[in-house]
């Protein structure tokens, strides 16, 4: 049994988050110790409930009080005898870097970064490429890390792409009457309507003023659609939330779209959609919500860039549209809404299964060649 430890700022929500969890359930499975340090969040109670032990730090915070925290983990990692870390965040792998590199090298544990995002390049960033190995969601983020760090050797980046689980986004999948009861009393204004949805935490990137301008579009053709935003709001950035808000408003569309708030259903939320949308500004290393709408057979249209282009690319091409061109995407929505309803096709790659073999079968190898050298020195 080994003992590893994954780092991130916290677990309230997002795909780092959940594939954080998907790691450990998967640790715990093989008999592993499953540890994640985080300043804590609301998916703390699954991730514990499922095996694994949180450790509570504020290891996210861009301040330099956060480097205090660098003894901490050396003690932890002292303590707990860590065999493995993986740092999935800039400010964790810059903390446990330290406190990893303090070590005597004969005893350190195996240390991991994934590169989640396609940061700005420099110095700040590049601890993400400092792991041992250097794991890589996409081939949007491979190409990256060559372009954006050439002086990294790819000999130790390992695309490790993420996947879906086709048992709990099923294709076909069909929500309960009694969800469809209670989503109708909650929001009465979406009944007999045909749904677009935009999944995702409501932050500037993610293209809401997009599609605020999509559903102006649409609602001038005639169209009957309502447009769902799903995603939890950082208190910390509740002026953006009250500028889409107001521009929902000033469009006259406060019939039309609803903000449903953080949703732990998303899966019956998506299934009854007409189509899912994906229309970040910035490219994505890979595009979690295009993959579970499109498992469960929900059309999607998105900007063609980054991992989401990588996975439309790949999955469903007739809903890739270029950046920005609103024109397009409004004529990618009307044929979608106003022809035969299309269910994608099933797909076998991206795979959650896959992806956690792959990663866990990872660590087992670098903790198993380090005990080797241990024994050798």
């Amino acid at each position: 049994m080994a003992t590893i430890l994954q780092l991130l700022p916290d677990l309230d929500s997002g795909g780092v988050e959940r594939g954080t969890l998907e790691i450990a359930r998967e640790l715990v499975r093989r008999g592993h110790r499953s540890l994640v340090m985080s300043n804590g969040g609301r998916l703390v109670a699954q991730l514990e409930r499922e095996g694994s032990t949180h450790i509570q730090s504020p290891i996210g915070k861009k301040s330099p009080l956060t480097v205090w925290q660098v003894g901490k983990l050396r003690r932890l990692l002292r303590e707990e005898n860590v065999d493995l870390i993986h740092a999935r965040s800039r400010v964790p792998a810059w903390l446990s870097w330290l406190a990893w590199r303090s070590l005597p090298m004969a005893t350190r544990p195996r240390f991991v970064t994934t590169v989640h995002g396609l940061y700005s390049p420099g110095g700040y960033s590049r601890i993400m490429t400092r792991g041992e190995v250097v794991v890589a969601v996409s081939r949007t983020i491979e190409a990256y890390i060559r372009n954006s760090y050439p002086d990294v050797s790819m000999s130790k980046v390992k695309r490790i792409v993420r996947g879906v689980d086709p048992a709990e986004f099923p294709h076909d999948f069909q929500p309960t009457t009694e969800f469809r009861s209670s989503f109708a009393e909650q929001f009465p204004q979406t009944v007999g309507r045909k749904l677009l949805t935009l999944p995702g935490r409501i932050t500037r990137l993610k293209g809401h003023a997009d599609f605020v301008e999509l559903m102006r579009r649409l609602k001038e053709r005639g169209v009957d659609v309502h447009g769902l935003i799903v995603g939890g709001e950082d208190p910390r950035k509740a002026q953006y939330g009250a500028e889409i808000r107001e521009l929902i408003r000033t469009q006259g569309l406060e019939n039309d779209i609803t903000l449903t708030g953080h949703r732990s259903d998303i899966r019956e939320v998506l299934s009854l959609s007409h189509a899912s949308l994906s229309l970040s500004s910035k490219p994505e290393s890979f595009g979690r919500t295009v993959l579970e709408s499109l498992s469960l057979g929900v059309p999607v249209i998105g900007y063609a860039h980054g991992g989401v282009g990588e996975v439309l690319g790949d999955l469903f091409p007739p809903g890739a549209v270029p950046l920005g061109d609103l024109n397009r995407l409004t004529e990618a929505a009307e044929e979608l809404l106003n022809g035969p309803r299309i269910t994608v096709p099933e797909f076998s790659s991206y795979r959650l299964a896959t992806m956690q073999d792959e990663e866990v079968s990872l660590y087992e190898e670098l903790i198993v060649d380090r005990c080797i050298q241990c024994r050798a020195a």
